[in-house]
């Protein structure tokens, strides 16, 4: 490729932009970032790009367009590219959400460009280009999205790019992608924000010091809540006709497990017990996460 163009320029988008450079796809990394604050950190990490203030600037022939942007974002950028944008130029995303996402490419980005939705599978607590790293997406999922209109040609370029880029590509529907990841991510974040909110409650209710005292689960929780919260509102919202029906089963579990619990009924809570924990030695099989007790931490 001669041009790649980034939209957004936080801790994946850095990621892309180093593993780029560093595997030699493109000949030049542009970069679109409207944050004052990570353009200096840009600027001062000498990260290899081109910094542009404005998408039409130059008007130049992007061979790949990649959104890395809060979802929200995502219409209004749209209907700035639509004035440069070339039939010949590939978008992708790395959009965690993709039915709404979809809805929005076809109501809003002119006809006759292509664009295939991607899901890195990446990422952390934390934001902004100085967090990113060149191996963010080493031996990581990545999901190509195939719809209808979908060209082969494109989900053929975009698995070849993920690849270079590290990661496993599988193909797979918005429905498919939204469900599934409604139960593996969104979920687990949501309760990880309702958790700690609920620590914070209880501390003020009952007036306890009661974060000093956190032991490892609320403390693990405590990480995911940290993650950047105008990214998952945009999740939330995208994706909540599958997260309520995450939330409704997640509930009628939780019942059933307080149930057992003020019933002491034996049986059935080590059943679940047991059940659910074999959950992390298949994670850890299928090489999910190391092995290692406490999360590896040192």
């Amino acid at each position: 490729m001669n041009n790649i163009l980034i939209i957004g320029c936080g801790l994946l988008g850095s990621s892309l932009l180093r593993r780029i450079h560093k595997k030699k796809i493109a000949k030049k990394i542009f970069i679109y970032e409207k944050s004052k604050s990570n353009i200096l950190k840009i600027k001062k990490l000498r990260l290899p790009c081109i910094v542009i203030d404005k998408l039409d600037k130059g008007v130049v022939n992007y061979d790949l367009i990649i959104f890395c942007t809060p979802m929200s974002e995502y219409k209004n950028l749209i209907l700035k590219i639509n004035n440069f944008i070339s039939s010949k130029t590939l978008i992708t995303d790395i959009g965690s959400s993709k039915i709404e996402t979809s809805k929005l490419i076809k109501k809003y980005l002119k006809k006759n460009i292509y664009w295939t939705q991607s899901h890195p599978i990446a990422g952390s607590e934390v934001s902004g280009p100085e967090h990113g790293k060149e191996n963010m997406f080493q031996d990581r999922w990545c999901i190509l999205i195939k719809e209808k209109t979908t060209k082969k040609r494109n989900l053929n370029i975009l698995n070849n790019f993920w690849k270079k880029m590290g990661s496993k590509v599988i193909v797979m529907t918005t429905e498919k992608h939204d469900k599934i990841f409604s139960i593996t991510s969104h979920l687990p974040h949501l309760i990880a924000y309702n958790l700690v909110k609920s620590a914070q409650d209880f501390e003020k209710k009952q007036n306890y010091d009661l974060i000093k005292f956190s032991a490892g689960g609320l403390r693990d929780f405590s990480r995911i809540a940290a993650s950047n919260e105008i990214m998952w509102r945009d999740i939330f919202f995208n994706n909540s006709n599958n997260i309520s029906k995450a939330i409704d089963l997640f509930i009628k579990n939780l019942t059933e497990f307080k149930r057992d619990i003020n019933l002491k009924n034996n049986k059935s809570i080590l059943k679940k017990l047991i059940q659910t924990k074999r959950v992390r030695s298949k994670i850890l099989k299928l090489k999910q996460d190391i092995n290692k007790p406490d999360f590896g931490r040192v």
